[in-house]
Protein backbone atom coordinates (compact mmCIF):
# COMPACT_ATOMS: atom_id res chain seq x y z
CA UNK A 1 0.00 0.00 0.00
CA UNK A 2 1.30 3.16 -1.05
CA UNK A 3 0.08 7.14 -1.02
CA UNK A 4 0.44 8.50 -4.98
CA UNK A 5 2.56 11.75 -5.36
CA UNK A 6 0.12 14.46 -7.41
CA UNK A 7 1.00 17.10 -9.30
CA UNK A 8 0.14 20.96 -9.00
CA UNK A 9 -0.59 21.77 -12.81
CA UNK A 10 -1.43 20.44 -15.94
CA UNK A 11 2.12 21.03 -17.38
CA UNK A 12 3.30 19.17 -14.20
CA UNK A 13 1.23 16.35 -14.42
CA UNK A 14 1.96 15.82 -18.02
CA UNK A 15 5.96 15.67 -17.19
CA UNK A 16 5.01 13.27 -14.31
CA UNK A 17 2.70 11.27 -15.62
CA UNK A 18 5.68 10.82 -18.93
CA UNK A 19 8.16 10.15 -16.02
CA UNK A 20 6.50 7.53 -14.87
CA UNK A 21 5.02 6.36 -18.01
CA UNK A 22 8.10 6.16 -21.02
CA UNK A 23 6.63 4.97 -23.74
CA UNK A 24 3.37 2.95 -22.57
CA UNK A 25 1.25 5.85 -23.62
CA UNK A 26 1.16 7.97 -26.69
CA UNK A 27 2.98 11.53 -26.27
CA UNK A 28 -0.41 13.03 -27.34
CA UNK A 29 -2.80 10.99 -25.75
CA UNK A 30 -0.96 11.35 -22.62
CA UNK A 31 -1.66 15.11 -22.54
CA UNK A 32 -5.42 14.76 -23.06
CA UNK A 33 -4.81 12.33 -19.98
CA UNK A 34 -2.81 14.61 -17.94
CA UNK A 35 -5.40 17.18 -18.43
CA UNK A 36 -8.41 14.73 -16.96
CA UNK A 37 -6.03 13.83 -13.92
CA UNK A 38 -4.99 17.66 -13.20
CA UNK A 39 -8.96 18.41 -12.85
CA UNK A 40 -9.68 15.77 -11.13
CA UNK A 41 -6.97 16.28 -8.32
CA UNK A 42 -8.09 19.72 -8.62
CA UNK A 43 -11.93 18.95 -7.70
CA UNK A 44 -10.88 15.78 -5.31
CA UNK A 45 -9.08 18.77 -3.09
CA UNK A 46 -12.20 20.77 -3.58
CA UNK A 47 -14.62 17.85 -2.03
CA UNK A 48 -12.35 16.92 0.55
CA UNK A 49 -12.24 13.39 -1.48
CA UNK A 50 -10.13 10.32 -0.98
CA UNK A 51 -9.45 8.01 -4.61
CA UNK A 52 -8.50 4.74 -3.82
CA UNK A 53 -6.55 2.45 -6.87
CA UNK A 54 -6.68 -1.04 -7.26
CA UNK A 55 -3.36 -2.61 -8.68
CA UNK A 56 -5.60 -3.50 -12.18
CA UNK A 57 -6.71 0.86 -13.38
CA UNK A 58 -5.01 1.18 -16.25
CA UNK A 59 -1.80 2.58 -16.11
CA UNK A 60 -2.17 6.85 -16.11
CA UNK A 61 -4.94 6.58 -13.80
CA UNK A 62 -3.14 4.02 -11.72
CA UNK A 63 -0.36 6.77 -11.48
CA UNK A 64 -1.95 10.36 -11.60
CA UNK A 65 -5.00 10.18 -9.52
CA UNK A 66 -4.84 7.95 -7.18
CA UNK A 67 -4.41 8.81 -3.12
CA UNK A 68 -3.70 4.76 -2.36
CA UNK A 69 -3.43 2.35 -4.43
CA UNK A 70 -3.11 -1.61 -3.35
CA UNK A 71 -5.18 -4.65 -2.97
CA UNK A 72 -8.74 -5.48 -1.65
CA UNK A 73 -7.17 -6.07 2.08
CA UNK A 74 -5.00 -2.76 2.00
CA UNK A 75 -7.17 -0.76 0.54
CA UNK A 76 -10.26 -1.95 2.69
CA UNK A 77 -8.48 -0.91 5.54
CA UNK A 78 -7.79 2.58 4.30
CA UNK A 79 -11.36 2.96 3.69
CA UNK A 80 -12.43 1.87 7.20
CA UNK A 81 -10.70 4.86 8.57
CA UNK A 82 -10.90 7.71 6.03
CA UNK A 83 -12.20 10.76 6.88
CA UNK A 84 -12.67 12.51 3.62
CA UNK A 85 -16.31 13.49 2.76
CA UNK A 86 -16.15 11.37 -0.14
CA UNK A 87 -14.58 7.68 -1.20
CA UNK A 88 -13.97 6.93 -4.92
CA UNK A 89 -13.16 3.91 -5.35
CA UNK A 90 -11.13 3.10 -8.75
CA UNK A 91 -12.32 -0.54 -8.78
CA UNK A 92 -15.09 -2.56 -9.30
CA UNK A 93 -18.66 -2.67 -7.27
CA UNK A 94 -17.71 -5.38 -4.58
CA UNK A 95 -15.06 -2.99 -3.63
CA UNK A 96 -16.85 0.34 -3.76
CA UNK A 97 -19.33 -1.88 -1.08
CA UNK A 98 -16.84 -3.00 0.79
CA UNK A 99 -16.06 0.66 1.35
CA UNK A 100 -19.39 2.01 2.06
CA UNK A 101 -19.97 -1.44 4.79
CA UNK A 102 -17.14 -0.50 6.48
CA UNK A 103 -17.61 3.23 6.39
CA UNK A 104 -21.77 3.89 5.92
CA UNK A 105 -21.27 7.74 6.90
CA UNK A 106 -18.96 8.16 4.11
CA UNK A 107 -20.13 9.15 0.24
CA UNK A 108 -18.71 6.28 -1.53
CA UNK A 109 -18.31 6.47 -5.17
CA UNK A 110 -17.91 4.21 -8.07
CA UNK A 111 -17.07 5.50 -11.41
CA UNK A 112 -19.07 3.28 -13.28
CA UNK A 113 -22.58 2.40 -14.04
CA UNK A 114 -22.15 -1.50 -13.46
CA UNK A 115 -18.18 -2.50 -13.17
CA UNK A 116 -19.60 -6.08 -11.89
CA UNK A 117 -17.31 -8.97 -11.66
CA UNK A 118 -18.03 -12.37 -13.37
CA UNK A 119 -16.67 -14.28 -9.83
CA UNK A 120 -18.85 -12.10 -7.36
CA UNK A 121 -22.03 -13.06 -9.77
CA UNK A 122 -21.58 -16.33 -9.18
CA UNK A 123 -22.99 -16.66 -5.84
CA UNK A 124 -26.21 -15.12 -4.21
CA UNK A 125 -27.26 -14.85 -0.90
CA UNK A 126 -29.53 -17.94 -1.29
CA UNK A 127 -26.66 -20.29 -1.98
CA UNK A 128 -24.78 -19.19 1.05
CA UNK A 129 -27.77 -20.18 3.18
CA UNK A 130 -28.83 -23.44 1.32
CA UNK A 131 -25.04 -24.64 2.17
CA UNK A 132 -24.79 -23.10 5.90
CA UNK A 133 -28.70 -25.37 6.19
CA UNK A 134 -26.96 -28.10 4.68
CA UNK A 135 -24.07 -28.02 7.13
CA UNK A 136 -25.15 -26.07 10.43
CA UNK A 137 -22.50 -24.72 12.34
CA UNK A 138 -19.78 -25.32 9.95
CA UNK A 139 -17.81 -21.85 9.40
CA UNK A 140 -18.48 -19.81 6.23
CA UNK A 141 -15.43 -17.86 4.70
CA UNK A 142 -16.00 -15.95 1.66
CA UNK A 143 -13.88 -14.03 -0.66
CA UNK A 144 -13.90 -10.66 -0.57
CA UNK A 145 -14.53 -10.65 -4.04
CA UNK A 146 -18.61 -10.48 -3.39
CA UNK A 147 -21.91 -8.50 -3.24
CA UNK A 148 -22.94 -7.57 0.38
CA UNK A 149 -25.96 -9.62 0.44
CA UNK A 150 -23.34 -12.62 -0.21
CA UNK A 151 -21.38 -11.33 3.13
CA UNK A 152 -24.02 -10.77 5.27
CA UNK A 153 -24.59 -14.66 5.04
CA UNK A 154 -20.52 -15.04 6.09
CA UNK A 155 -18.74 -15.62 9.13
CA UNK A 156 -15.71 -13.81 8.03
CA UNK A 157 -14.16 -12.74 4.75
CA UNK A 158 -11.09 -13.21 3.09
CA UNK A 159 -8.65 -12.20 0.33
CA UNK A 160 -6.45 -13.89 -1.47
CA UNK A 161 -3.98 -12.54 0.95
CA UNK A 162 -5.07 -14.00 3.84
CA UNK A 163 -7.16 -16.91 3.37
CA UNK A 164 -4.73 -19.81 3.94
CA UNK A 165 -4.12 -17.81 7.37
CA UNK A 166 -7.99 -17.10 8.52
CA UNK A 167 -8.83 -21.04 7.39
CA UNK A 168 -5.70 -21.56 9.90
CA UNK A 169 -7.06 -19.79 12.60
CA UNK A 170 -10.64 -20.99 12.21
CA UNK A 171 -9.02 -24.28 13.47
CA UNK A 172 -12.17 -26.10 11.91
CA UNK A 173 -12.24 -29.81 10.61
CA UNK A 174 -14.50 -28.25 7.60
CA UNK A 175 -14.78 -25.18 6.23
CA UNK A 176 -17.34 -24.19 3.32
CA UNK A 177 -14.65 -21.67 1.57
CA UNK A 178 -16.72 -19.61 -0.89
CA UNK A 179 -16.84 -18.96 -4.20
CA UNK A 180 -13.92 -18.84 -5.97
CA UNK A 181 -13.10 -22.43 -7.10
CA UNK A 182 -9.92 -22.03 -7.77
CA UNK A 183 -8.53 -20.08 -4.85
CA UNK A 184 -10.39 -22.35 -2.39
CA UNK A 185 -8.82 -25.74 -4.17
CA UNK A 186 -5.37 -23.77 -3.67
CA UNK A 187 -6.42 -23.09 -0.08
CA UNK A 188 -7.29 -26.84 0.20
CA UNK A 189 -4.02 -27.65 -0.88
CA UNK A 190 -1.89 -25.26 1.53
CA UNK A 191 -3.93 -26.25 4.13
CA UNK A 192 -4.37 -29.52 3.96
CA UNK A 193 -8.01 -29.94 3.73
CA UNK A 194 -10.00 -32.51 0.91
CA UNK A 195 -12.03 -30.41 -1.67
CA UNK A 196 -15.57 -31.15 -1.79
CA UNK A 197 -17.55 -29.73 -4.75
CA UNK A 198 -20.96 -28.19 -4.47
CA UNK A 199 -23.02 -30.94 -5.56
CA UNK A 200 -21.28 -33.66 -3.98
CA UNK A 201 -21.87 -31.15 -1.17
CA UNK A 202 -25.32 -31.21 -1.09
CA UNK A 203 -25.96 -35.46 -1.27
CA UNK A 204 -23.15 -36.32 1.35
CA UNK A 205 -21.71 -35.58 4.66
CA UNK A 206 -18.63 -33.63 4.87
CA UNK A 207 -15.44 -36.15 5.77
CA UNK A 208 -13.09 -34.66 8.30
CA UNK A 209 -10.57 -32.08 7.29
CA UNK A 210 -12.61 -30.85 3.88
CA UNK A 211 -13.55 -27.77 2.45
CA UNK A 212 -17.10 -26.98 0.75
CA UNK A 213 -16.29 -25.23 -2.15
CA UNK A 214 -18.24 -22.87 -5.06
CA UNK A 215 -18.14 -23.25 -8.93
CA UNK A 216 -17.35 -19.74 -8.98
CA UNK A 217 -14.04 -18.48 -11.75
CA UNK A 218 -12.39 -14.65 -12.35
CA UNK A 219 -13.14 -14.91 -15.99
CA UNK A 220 -9.03 -13.57 -16.25
CA UNK A 221 -7.54 -15.66 -14.15
CA UNK A 222 -9.10 -18.97 -15.50
CA UNK A 223 -7.89 -18.64 -18.82
CA UNK A 224 -4.42 -18.92 -17.80
CA UNK A 225 -2.57 -22.47 -18.09
CA UNK A 226 -0.05 -24.43 -17.54
CA UNK A 227 0.73 -24.15 -21.22
CA UNK A 228 1.41 -20.29 -21.29
CA UNK A 229 4.11 -20.92 -18.57
CA UNK A 230 5.68 -23.56 -20.93
CA UNK A 231 5.31 -21.42 -23.59
CA UNK A 232 7.19 -18.25 -22.04
CA UNK A 233 10.17 -20.79 -20.68
CA UNK A 234 10.94 -22.31 -23.68
CA UNK A 235 11.71 -18.65 -25.21
CA UNK A 236 12.44 -16.91 -22.20
CA UNK A 237 14.10 -19.52 -19.72
CA UNK A 238 15.24 -16.89 -17.31
CA UNK A 239 11.57 -15.87 -16.60
CA UNK A 240 10.31 -15.96 -13.05
CA UNK A 241 6.36 -16.27 -12.79
CA UNK A 242 4.08 -15.06 -10.25
CA UNK A 243 0.36 -16.35 -10.49
CA UNK A 244 -2.75 -14.79 -8.83
CA UNK A 245 -4.10 -17.14 -6.89
CA UNK A 246 -7.45 -16.89 -8.74
CA UNK A 247 -5.78 -19.25 -11.25
CA UNK A 248 -6.06 -22.88 -11.83
CA UNK A 249 -4.26 -25.28 -9.17
CA UNK A 250 -2.22 -26.77 -11.58
CA UNK A 251 -1.21 -23.12 -12.91
CA UNK A 252 0.36 -21.97 -9.48
CA UNK A 253 1.92 -25.18 -8.79
CA UNK A 254 3.76 -24.28 -11.95
CA UNK A 255 4.62 -20.94 -11.06
CA UNK A 256 7.62 -19.58 -9.04
CA UNK A 257 5.71 -17.66 -6.70
CA UNK A 258 1.74 -17.16 -6.27
CA UNK A 259 0.77 -14.36 -3.98
CA UNK A 260 -1.94 -11.39 -4.06
CA UNK A 261 -1.73 -8.26 -6.14
CA UNK A 262 0.39 -6.36 -3.17
CA UNK A 263 2.49 -9.39 -2.69
CA UNK A 264 3.56 -10.02 -6.38
CA UNK A 265 4.30 -6.07 -6.22
CA UNK A 266 6.78 -6.70 -3.38
CA UNK A 267 7.98 -9.59 -5.08
CA UNK A 268 9.04 -8.11 -8.40
CA UNK A 269 10.68 -4.87 -6.01
CA UNK A 270 12.40 -7.04 -3.85
CA UNK A 271 13.82 -9.45 -6.38
CA UNK A 272 16.98 -9.53 -7.81
CA UNK A 273 16.02 -11.66 -11.37
CA UNK A 274 15.41 -9.29 -14.54
CA UNK A 275 12.70 -10.93 -16.09
CA UNK A 276 9.04 -11.72 -15.20
CA UNK A 277 5.46 -13.03 -16.01
CA UNK A 278 2.62 -11.85 -14.01
CA UNK A 279 -0.55 -14.30 -14.38
CA UNK A 280 -3.50 -11.68 -13.79
CA UNK A 281 -4.68 -8.44 -15.16
CA UNK A 282 -2.01 -7.40 -17.62
CA UNK A 283 -2.87 -3.40 -16.95
CA UNK A 284 -0.69 -4.43 -13.34
CA UNK A 285 2.33 -5.96 -15.54
CA UNK A 286 2.18 -2.29 -16.84
CA UNK A 287 1.91 -0.48 -13.64
CA UNK A 288 5.00 -2.31 -12.15
CA UNK A 289 6.86 -1.73 -15.09
CA UNK A 290 6.51 1.74 -15.02
CA UNK A 291 7.38 1.36 -10.85
CA UNK A 292 10.46 -0.84 -12.21
CA UNK A 293 12.39 0.13 -15.22
CA UNK A 294 15.26 -1.99 -14.95
CA UNK A 295 13.24 -4.83 -15.02
CA UNK A 296 11.28 -6.88 -17.70
CA UNK A 297 7.75 -7.51 -17.83
CA UNK A 298 6.11 -10.00 -20.18
CA UNK A 299 2.83 -10.05 -20.63
CA UNK A 300 -0.41 -12.23 -21.96
CA UNK A 301 -2.30 -9.09 -22.62
CA UNK A 302 -5.14 -10.11 -24.82
CA UNK A 303 -6.59 -11.39 -20.81
CA UNK A 304 -7.83 -8.10 -19.63
CA UNK A 305 -10.98 -7.76 -16.88
CA UNK A 306 -13.40 -5.69 -18.69
CA UNK A 307 -15.33 -4.67 -15.45
CA UNK A 308 -11.86 -3.41 -14.07
CA UNK A 309 -11.80 -1.59 -17.33
CA UNK A 310 -15.45 -0.06 -17.46
CA UNK A 311 -13.03 2.53 -14.80
CA UNK A 312 -11.93 5.54 -17.13
CA UNK A 313 -10.48 8.87 -16.42
CA UNK A 314 -13.45 10.39 -18.03
CA UNK A 315 -16.40 8.68 -15.83
CA UNK A 316 -13.94 9.22 -12.86
CA UNK A 317 -14.26 12.83 -13.55
CA UNK A 318 -17.85 13.32 -14.38
CA UNK A 319 -18.35 10.67 -11.14
CA UNK A 320 -16.40 13.79 -9.24
CA UNK A 321 -17.94 16.66 -10.65
CA UNK A 322 -21.47 15.37 -9.96
CA UNK A 323 -21.32 12.86 -7.33
CA UNK A 324 -22.76 10.26 -9.71
CA UNK A 325 -22.72 6.84 -8.83
CA UNK A 326 -22.89 6.14 -5.52
CA UNK A 327 -23.13 3.13 -3.58
CA UNK A 328 -26.12 2.36 -1.24
CA UNK A 329 -26.79 -0.42 0.90
CA UNK A 330 -30.09 -1.20 2.79
CA UNK A 331 -29.24 -1.39 6.45
CA UNK A 332 -30.06 -4.60 7.83
CA UNK A 333 -27.61 -5.94 4.99
CA UNK A 334 -24.71 -3.46 5.82
CA UNK A 335 -24.64 -4.37 9.54
CA UNK A 336 -24.52 -8.33 9.04
CA UNK A 337 -22.17 -8.18 6.10
CA UNK A 338 -19.62 -5.72 8.41
CA UNK A 339 -19.61 -8.49 10.99
CA UNK A 340 -17.66 -10.99 8.57
CA UNK A 341 -15.43 -7.74 7.54
CA UNK A 342 -14.49 -6.70 10.85
CA UNK A 343 -13.35 -10.25 11.68
CA UNK A 344 -11.07 -10.48 9.07
CA UNK A 345 -9.18 -7.05 9.70
CA UNK A 346 -9.13 -8.05 13.02
CA UNK A 347 -7.83 -11.75 12.79
CA UNK A 348 -5.36 -9.87 9.71
CA UNK A 349 -3.78 -7.53 11.90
Amino acid sequence: MKQVQQATSVTETFELLKARLRDMVPEAELFVKAELVYEINRIKKEKNAVILGHNYMEPALYHGIPDYVGDSLGLSRIAATSTADRIVFCGVRFMAETAKILNPGRMVLLPAKVAGCSLAASITAEDVRRLKQRYPGVPVVTYINTYADVKAETDICCTSSNAVDIVNQLDSDVVICLPDEFLAKNVARETGKKVIMPDEAMKSIAPKDSMIVWNGKCEVHEKFTVEDIRSVRSQFPDTVVLAHPECPPEVVEASDYSGSTTAMVDFVAESSASRFLLLTECSMSDNIAAENPQKEMLGLCSIRCPHMNEITLEDTLICLQEDKYQIELDEDVRLKAKKSLDRMLEMSK
